[in-house]
């Protein structure tokens, strides 16, 4: 069997991160890709091998396999060794959960290779085509053959089907406050805490999902966890990403000029109010508002909400000024 490097493949180091991998994958895809290819069976061949190094690359079991078979297998080649007389047979994968049935017969196993097909076979994830489609691989519970090395046996393997759990879906209550500032929440699954990170922003509603975030019978999970925010809260009310709150203006501000100070989520700020301000009128502060999710610093704006307040409990004088003021109107 013949040793395939994944890596050269897709262009990248051994170092290569997952973004460079997708990058590199997706370049090299679009480029062989039969739609772009037709006729061109060398194009379709490369296609295919691009697809089975990303599926391996790509996901972090299969990846910590090959690196531990590469680096075993180098260093046999160093020692003058080659691959017909490689022992193979210590990387053969099994499949989680189950055993396999052997039987004789012929045939070609999808556009994997035999290398792949012995080595991660029975370690699933092997719809992966990278989304370009035209060349599926197999699944647990489908059928896969290979030549077994020093053999002239054609072998068909039927893995035994594994149920994939459905992603686990909860809801997390927080408050506004932690929604403005992002915040952590620990769950609990069964005897498993996970902790979840809430990022800034989160509305009522949002789902944040949580890639393989717990082992469910010997296989990672995802969860979903659904944020619950409350759109009021004190004296601030939120509308998309906006927040409005209450001013106290005493009526001789109003009426004069002066200054006011908002209460925010992150802070005092000091508005300008000019004279003639009327009840309940809208400033805004742009910007003040409420983070907008992942959309790196940028907010809604913060609206003042001018709540004037009247005197009380006037004196003689007072009242006979107001009195005045009526009557020059």
């Amino acid at each position: 069997m013949e040793y395939q490097d994944y890596y050269q493949t897709l262009g990248v180091s051994k170092n290569a991160t997952e973004a460079e991998i997708k990058s590199a994958y997706r370049k090299l895809a679009k480029e062989y890709h039969p739609d772009h290819n037709r006729g061109n069976k060398d194009a379709e061949e490369k296609f295919k091998a691009i697809n089975e190094a990303y599926e391996v690359l790509k996901d972090k079991e299969k990846r910590a396999r090959y690196d531990q078979l590469g680096s075993s297998y180098k260093q046999w080649e160093q020692n003058g060794g080659n691959a017909a007389n490689y022992n193979w047979s210590e990387w053969f994968s099994g499949t989680p959960g189950g055993g396999r049935t052997s039987y004789t017969s012929s045939g070609n196993f999808g556009g994997f290779s035999d290398f792949f097909s012995q080595i991660f076979g029975g370690m699933g994830g092997m719809d992966g085509m990278g989304g370009f489609g035209g060349f599926g691989g197999g699944a647990a519970g489908t059928q896969r053959t290979y030549t077994r090395p020093r053999s002239r046996v054609r072998t068909v393997e039927y893995d035994s089907p594994v149920s994939q759990p459905k992603a686990q879906e909860i809801t997390a209550q927080i408050t506004l406050d932690e929604a403005f500032h992002g915040c952590k929440r620990q769950i609990s699954m069964g005897d498993q805490k996970i902790e979840a990170n809430i990022p800034a922003g989160v509305k009522d509603g949002t789902k944040i999902r949580l890639s393989k975030a717990f082992n469910s019978n010997g296989i990672m999970v995802d969860l979903i966890v659904t944020v619950n925010v409350p759109n009021k809260e004190g004296a601030f009310e939120r509308i998309d990403d906006n927040l409005y709150v209450d001013v106290p203006v005493d009526l001789y501000t109003a009426v004069l000029g002066g200054e006011a100070i908002v209460h925010s989520k992150d802070g005092n700020y000091a508005l300008k109010i000019p004279a003639g301000t009327q009840p309940d009128q809208l400033m805004r502060l742009t910007g003040k508002g409420m983070p907008k999710l992942n959309q790196n610093g940028a907010r809604g704006d913060l609206f003042a909400r001018i709540r004037v307040s009247l005197p009380r409990n006037l004196n003689a004088h007072q009242t006979e000024l107001f009195k005045k003021l009526r009557d020059n109107e």
